[in-house]
């Protein structure tokens, strides 16, 4: 991710919290806005009741390498806020989780066949 495709400032932040829909779980909430943009931003909210600084640093680079992976629809502010529950699990379950509830809000993109065609590249 870029630095255009991040949520900095205090104003987006609340935006998104006060207009926004969220879905939630156990170790994180996802609140979604859509942006009129072609991209999408993302924002993480990591408090300090998930643990110490070490711990809140390791769970938003999982976040972020979440996001990274997902193939998400465009034109959506996300921001992922992670629970005390976050810092104790692995990055599987994180994964899954943060899937799921990307997916309950619509906003994964709809699954590419990855199978070869049989077709041979010289």
């Amino acid at each position: 991710m870029r630095g255009e495709q991040y949520i900095t400032k205090p104003e987006q932040y609340a935006d998104i919290y006060n207009r926004g829909a969220s879905w939630v779980d156990k170790v994180v909430v996802v609140k979604t806005l859509h942006n009129g943009l072609t991209l999408s931003r993302y924002g993480f909210s990591v408090s300090s009741r998930v643990g110490g600084s070490v711990v809140r640093n390791r769970v938003k680079r999982q976040l972020r390498e979440i996001l990274r992976h997902a193939s998400l629809k465009s034109g959506w502010d996300i921001v992922l806020i992670a629970r005390p529950a976050a810092a104790r699990v692995k990055y599987a379950v994180l994964e899954t989780e943060v899937v799921k509830l990307l997916s309950k809000a619509k906003l994964m993109e709809p699954a590419v066949n990855t199978e070869k065609t049989g077709n041979i590249a010289l």
